[in-house]
């Protein structure tokens, strides 16, 4: 049984614990603010281009060709994979290191090359440890901690100029999509091949007035939908993170009052025990001298 003083040492050093997990719940509630601020802002930007371009290829679809859109034999595959920088944030890198593990098995079993194009720290030491056939591309997890376009647009970039060089077949990207403050949803998403929603044909507008051309337009607008859907991603990957941390470290402060009142009635429970056992000794003491 653990001492007076042993259990009195635990006590001070839960609280300390919990003020740290206290502090951190707040930092991260403060970050998920400004990180949900950011994607609520530019997600109706994204979803409206992607919305007018499925339009507009929709209206007249046979018309047009793009190499972005092109569906091959995959031979090789680029998986994006967006993570967190650190730890302490739950399920989160473990849910994508876990459907990263999956989607590696699923192309190697078919033959096909991979290349990881890791996003944060998290996923690249995974990746690293992993003991498969991959080419892993790291570097990027400067952009978990402040995702910013330029940066979006330098991998996207890469990604199209090796698709329409035929030097990848498809592309895929895994992140943890914020659905809400406490849900975050391992994504699994094709990027390229570029698929677009289907648009209903009653939906469809019935002429569109083309400055300077269809093919210049579409050619223009294409490459910045999926630069703008990278961004998007980190953005709602970066709020995901928040938010997860959010939850964990709740979690951990609600655990430490739990083990505090644990530790609390057992340290009154012991010293109740000791007075009663110097009582005793004293009332077995006076009745000696007697």
């Amino acid at each position: 049984m653990a001492s007076l003083k042993e259990i009195k040492g635990r006590i001070g050093s839960v609280k300390s614990t919990q003020k740290i997990t206290s502090a951190m719940k707040m930092v991260a509630s403060a970050k998920l603010r400004k990180a949900q601020s950011n994607i609520e802002r530019f997600l109706p930007y994204e979803t409206r281009l992607t919305d007018i371009l499925k339009r507009f290829i929709a209206s007249d679809a046979n018309d047009f060709v793009s190499p972005l859109m092109q569906t091959r034999e995959t031979k090789k595959v680029a998986v994006v994979a967006l993570s967190s920088n650190s730890s302490l944030c739950g399920a989160f890198n473990s849910n994508i290191i876990k459907i990263l593990t999956e989607t590696i098995k699923k192309y190697s079993a078919i033959g096909c090359e991979i290349e990881i194009y890791a996003i944060g720290k998290k996923i690249e030491e995974a990746a690293r440890k992993m003991d498969l056939p991959v080419n892993i591309k790291g570097g990027y997890a400067e952009l978990m901690d402040k995702p910013n376009y330029e940066g979006a647009k330098a991998v996207a970039d890469r990604l199209i100029a090796d698709f329409t060089a035929k030097k990848i077949d498809k592309v895929v990207l895994l992140y943890n999509h914020f659905k809400s403050a406490g849900v975050q949803v391992p994504a699994n998403e094709q990027f390229m091949p570029l698929i677009l929603p289907e648009t209903e044909q009653n939906d469809l507008p019935s002429d569109y007035i083309i400055e300077p051309d269809r093919q210049t337009l579409l050619d223009t607008l294409l490459p910045k939908s999926l630069r703008t859907k990278i961004y998007a991603v980190l953005l709602d990957s970066a709020a995901a993170e928040q938010a997860a941390r959010t939850v964990a470290m709740q979690v951990a402060t609600d655990n430490a009052d739990e083990i505090l009142d644990g530790l609390t009635i057992q340290f009154n429970k012991q010293r109740q025990q000791s007075i009663t056992s110097e009582l005793l000794d004293i009332i077995g003491g006076a009745e000696a001298l007697k």
